[in-house]
């Protein structure tokens, strides 16, 4: 059994260039699972599966996984259910529980292959019997543009027929798309990598010269061993278990502590911003630490070399809060979304912080609340803001809004870029509880903005969003840890 390394060693030994292909499967091999049993799991909860269409799915699922059935009728069970949504509803949904479920179970080592492979220069594949809107949100996260997946048929307005279009890429289909690709983009597939967790997708790994099984089921070990071909298994993250818990809840307790001690500072002082210092400061120390995470931060000296400022952050999960009372500590406030106001655990750090809340559904009201940011800004007060708007459901850095750039232009104050590595594996988004562990930062040095001019902003924004991107890639790639 090879490991990451020997992997990432073998990309790195092989030609360059976009004749060399590397075709992923998806469901076992990219991601920890099956992406369709995240969607039937997801339309269960939402009651959208009716009782015929549940017991043919039971019953075709019990075919494939105890008689090695193939994939067909189970894949026409599941298009026909969707007969009469349309497109864009299809690709919505993807999105949604990409964020939600699916990114978080990518593996970590596959993504440092895909990016190994990209570094090379090599065509990047995911050949699935899944669905587009199953895989494409995950293609994008990986940088990956080219996919071979199951087709349905779609009518001239856009709606789903419930029928499928063409083949349902599995077993030889697949192969055969891999086939017809390489011809059709002058890749040499002698050349080229394979990998797949199934023994179903014998064929595909034989049509490269390269066939790599990456977490294989047993039927595929048995048959990589007999052929010689390496296998590889890359590694689970931990899950969270009752300690981790605990710590978590520990860590909410210590969060809690520390505001009280802020708000009660701050209602004997008369002072809120004293309270907020305090809060931010001792708090998410302690909760930091009960939770068991240490900080590991490249450039802390550039948190203090320009104040007031305007401080960015790519946003990945609610330990950002945490990250940046620990690294900020005082002086500062923030910028989040209206239904925090009413957040129990956020709503007396609001107040401390006097953050601002902005209703991202309502321009013009959004424009008027951030007029304090700027007046704050003025006055001596630093703000920390994400650029992306949103959390990302991954470490990829998501195009920047540009009211932040605003914001630092009219107070005449520098940008201060957080680059935050690992916080959404640590604690998901969405999640309520946290995994111990190093949480890597690095801070960039203060980027001034006093000759800048409104006309110009959209240039800076790609430019500070270009230094987020080129410092994620300087982190020493993934190396997965050594089993206890």
């Amino acid at each position: 059994m090879t490991d990451l390394s020997w992997l990432l060693e073998d990309v790195a030994n092989s030609p360059d260039g976009p004749q060399v292909g590397a075709f992923f499967d998806f469901d076992g091999t990219l991601i920890d699972g099956y992406s369709a049993k995240a969607y039937f799991t997801d339309r269960l909860k939402n009651r959208d599966i009716g009782l015929r269409e549940l017991i043919r799915t039971v019953v075709e699922s019990a075919n494939v996984e105890r008689r090695g059935a193939d994939i067909s009728r189970l894949m026409t069970v599941a298009i026909g259910a969707l007969e009469g949504r349309t497109e864009d509803d299809m690709s919505k949904l993807g999105r949604d529980l990409f964020a939600r479920k699916i990114s978080s179970m990518i593996f970590p080592g596959a993504r440092a292959l895909v990016e190994a492979h990209e570094a090379k220069g090599h065509t990047v594949v995911i050949a699935s019997s899944a669905t587009p809107p199953q895989i494409m949100p995950a293609a994008n996260d990986l940088g990956i543009t080219h996919i071979l997946a199951t087709e349905y048929e779609v009518d001239d307005r856009g709606v789903l027929t419930g029928k499928v279009s063409g083949d349902i890429r599995w077993g030889a289909d697949k192969a055969k798309a891999i086939t017809e690709f390489a011809d059709a983009h002058d890749i040499d597939l002698a050349e080229s990598f394979g990998y797949s967790n199934g023994a179903e997708d014998v064929p595909m790994l034989e049509s490269v010269g390269r066939p790599r099984p990456l977490n294989a089921d047993e039927r595929l070990e048995d048959i990589a061993d007999e052929r010689g071909w390496p296998a590889s298994r890359l590694f689970r993250p931990k899950g969270i278990g009752p300690l981790d818990m605990a710590r978590s809840l520990g860590a909410y307790g210590a969060l809690g502590f520390g505001v009280a001690v802020g708000v009660g500072s701050a209602l004997a002082n008369g002072s809120r911003r004293s309270g907020a210092n305090l809060a931010a400061a001792v708090g998410s120390d302690l909760a930091l630490a009960a939770g068991g995470v240490t900080l590991n931060v490249i450039g802390q000296e550039n948190l203090w070399k320009a104040r007031p400022a305007v401080f960015l952050f790519n946003h990945q999960s609610q330990l950002d809060v945490l990250i940046l009372g620990a690294l900020l500590r005082q002086d500062f406030t923030g910028v989040a979304k209206l239904d925090l106001s009413h957040d129990p655990m956020f709503a007396p750090v609001g107040y401390l912080m006097d953050v601002a809340y902005i209703d991202r559904g309502n321009t013009a009201q959004a424009r008027k609340a951030l007029q304090p940011v700027v007046d704050a800004l003025k006055g001596g007060r630093s703000i920390a803001i994400a650029p992306e708007g949103t959390r990302s459901p991954t470490d990829r850095i998501l195009p920047f809004k540009k009211g932040a750039f605003h914001i630092a232009l009219q107070a005449g104050v520098p940008l201060v870029p957080i680059v935050i590595r690992n916080a959404g594996e640590l604690m998901r988004p969405h999640a309520i509880f946290m995994a111990p562990g190093r949480l890597d930062v690095k801070v960039l040095p203060p980027v001034p903005t006093t000759d800048w001019s409104a006309d110009d902003i959209d240039r800076h924004v790609d430019e500070v969003r270009s230094m987020y991107i080129e410092a994620m890639a300087s982190w020493p790639r993934y190396v997965e840890p050594a089993e206890d």
